[in-house]
Order: C-alpha cells, then sequence, then structure tokens
C-alpha cells in the first residue's frame, strides 16, 4: 500500500427540499385549505476518525464527496425525505485544514471522534406551515436553504510514542527493523526512506510505537532534501531518539544540524524530550569510539548511549531509556486530567 500523508478534497452538504404550494380538494370534502408539506433537510459531510487505517492513500482516487440533497414537500401534508449525509472515514491522527492549509479546523487524535465539517440545508416550509386566522389560503413556500461548498487538506500526523530522527543513512531504518516487525527498505545510500514507517516494539513486557522518518540534512526548512515535510509525524511522539551515525567525519557537527533543523521547523518540537545515542559504534575502534563518544557528549551536554542497531549492543539500555520517559509522559498527561479545574463565578 502506497503512504500518502496530505491530500486535497472538495465537499458539498446537500440543499434542502423546497417547501410545496398544494390545496386539498377531494370530492365530498366541503372545507379544503393549503396542504403542502415541507421539504427535506440535506445531507451533511462528516469526517470519522476509524481503526485500519494508516494513510490518506484512498483519497487520492476520489477527492470529491457531496452529500444528499434534501426531496421537495408533496401535496397531502406530505414532508420530503432527508439527504443521506456523508462521512469521510481516515486514519486516527488526521488534521482536517482549511483552503490556506494553516488554519486546523478539526483534529481526530481519538478513535472514533467525530466531527461534522459541512451541515445540510433545511428544508423549506410548505404553504401549510403559513396558514392564519387573516390567510386561511396561503399561496407561498419557501425554498430549501442552499448546501456548504468548500475545499479542505487532509493532513496525516501518525501517532506514535517515539519519533526517529538522524540525517540520512545515520541507521534509523535498521533500527527499527532490529527491534520490531517492520520491514523498511534498508540499504547503504542516502534517503533509501521516502515515507514514514512505524514499528510496535516490546520492551519489558510492554509495547511502544516508533515512527522512523525519511532523514534530514541541513538546509531541509528551505527545502533541500525531503525538506521539513515529514516532520508532522512525530509532533505527537513523547520522546524523541535522535541516532547519530559514528562513522560520520564531524559526529557533533551532524547533531548540531538536526537541532537546527528543528528549532526552525517548531520551538516546541525541539524542546521535546530527546535521548541521543551514537550509532554504528560496532565499526569503530576503541580509540575512535571514545573520542568521538567525548565530543557529542560536550555538544548535547548530557548523556549519549552507544549502541549497534545490527550487533545490538546497547540497544536495550535505549529502549529501556525511551520507556522511561514514555512512563512518565503519560503519567503526567494522568495527574493533569485529575486535576480539578480552577472555580469560576
Amino acid at each position: 500500500m502506497k503512504f500518502l500523508d496530505l491530500t486535497k478534497v472538495y465537499i458539498r452538504s446537500g440543499q434542502g427540499g423546497k417547501g410545496c404550494t398544494s390545496f386539498r380538494r377531494e370530492a365530498y370534502v366541503e372545507f379544503g385549505g393549503p396542504d403542502g408539506g415541507d421539504g427535506g433537510n440535506g445531507g451533511s459531510v462528516w469526517v470519522e476518525a476509524v481503526d485500519g487505517l494508516n494513510t490518506l492513500i484512498d483519497f487520492r482516487y476520489q477527492q470529491h464527496f457531496f452529500a444528499q440533497n434534501g426531496q421537495a414537500g408533496m401535496g397531502r401534508q406530505m414532508s420530503g425525505k432527508n439527504g443521506e449525509d456523508i462521512v469521510l472515514r481516515v486514519p486516527v491522527g488526521t488534521e482536517i485544514l482549511d483552503e490556506d492549509q494553516e488554519t486546523v479546523l478539526a483534529d481526530l487524535a481519538r478513535l472514533g471522534q467525530r466531527v461534522q465539517l459541512a451541515q445540510g440545508g433545511n428544508g423549506g416550509w410548505g404553504n401549510l406551515r403559513f396558514k392564519t386566522s387573516i390567510n386561511q389560503a396561503p399561496r407561498r413556500s419557501n425554498p430549501g436553504q442552499e448546501g456548504v461548498e468548500r475545499t479542505i487538506w487532509l493532513r496525516l500526523k501518525l501517532i506514535a510514542d517515539v519519533g526517529l530522527l538522524g540525517m540520512p543513512n545515520a541507521g534509523k531504518s535498521t533500527f527499527l527493523a532490529a527491534t520490531s516487525n517492520a520491514r523498511p527498505k534498508i540499504a547503504d545510500y542516502p534517503f533509501t526512506t521516502l515515507h514514514p514507517n512505524l514499528g510496535v516494539v516490546g520492551v519489558d513486557n510492554t509495547e511502544i510505537v516508533i515512527a522512523d522518518i525519511p532523514g534530514l540534512i541541513e538546509g531541509a526548512s528551505e527545502g533541500t532534501g525531503l525538506g521539513h515535510r515529514f516532520l508532522g509525524h512525530v509532533e505527537r511522539c513523547s520522546v524523541l531518539l535522535h541516532l547519530v551515525d559514528g562513522t560520520g567525519e564531524d559526529v557533533a557537527e551532524d547533531y548540531r544540524i538536526i537541532s537546527t533543523e528543528l528549532e526552525k521547523y517548531a520551538e516546541e518540537l525541539a524542546r521535546r524530550p530527546r535521548i541521543v545515542a551514537l550509532n554504528k559504534v560496532d565499526a569503530l575502534q576503541p580509540e575512535a569510539r571514545a573520542e568521538k563518544m567525548a565530543a557529542l557528549e560536550a555538544a548535547v551536554g548530557g548523556k549519549v548511549y552507544a549502541m549497534s542497531a545490527v550487533s545490538r549492543e546497547g540497544v536495550t539500555d535505549v529502549l529501556r531509556a525511551l520507556k522511561k520517559v514514555i512512563d512518565q509522559a503519560k503519567a503526567a498527561e494522568v495527574v493533569a486530567k485529575e486535576e480539578p479545574s480552577a472555580w469560576k463565578p
């Protein structure tokens, strides 16, 4: 299945049916009078977060979604049928953006969350509604209300606990393949990963979800390489795992480049808890390994883990460190929900 995380769709709610102008005319009925029914309401357009989807590829083949119009009213006080709603089923984590691609209309971060995007038009009144003691034979009825037509964007942000960051060829896909059942493409050239991958990793009898995104390079904020397009997939992560290629010439500079690009993308993401690991240490001699660990620790200003996704050296320590941060984040969320809100008169 191909991966698609941004798509443009066109929606339109149904138009309300027009009211009916009608009079009762039956043999042997002394008094007739107006009996025009109301028009039916137009269908609305909804969006719902459902299970079993992890891409927006279905919206590549269908971009137009029109709800059904309401039927017109009829004589004998018969109302028209309401138009049927239409539901856009999207993966959990999808954002609904306005046409400007900046205004967020809805954020479907929970399974089963349902939001109305365009309300159907109301049906028009029939002439029976206008009958009064003064005007007992009204000859007017209302047309149905027009539906709402708009253009929206769907943007998917994957739901994961851990987001993998690093330069191209830093070993992110190898790490994901070594710790989970995911099978991302792995090769010895940069930009092997062209779209995000998800993997479920078991750590101490619990499971965490890791998202691997394409590598960043210097100038990504200006569109160099694949740009910042995929960084949105790690915005919801509790912790970031920053892998630095131990075989690179300057590990401190590689770390600085990624940190700079994160700050340019979003300061909040740059402040997210981050664990830094020097990867591919199995390919280093002891002297070179110690030298690069010291240089990277000086650049980070904190603890750096030594790791090799191929030999699995240090992988367990990194996973346990990630789990510890995730548990702390979940505990903080529980406390925040349990705290009573401030009293207001």
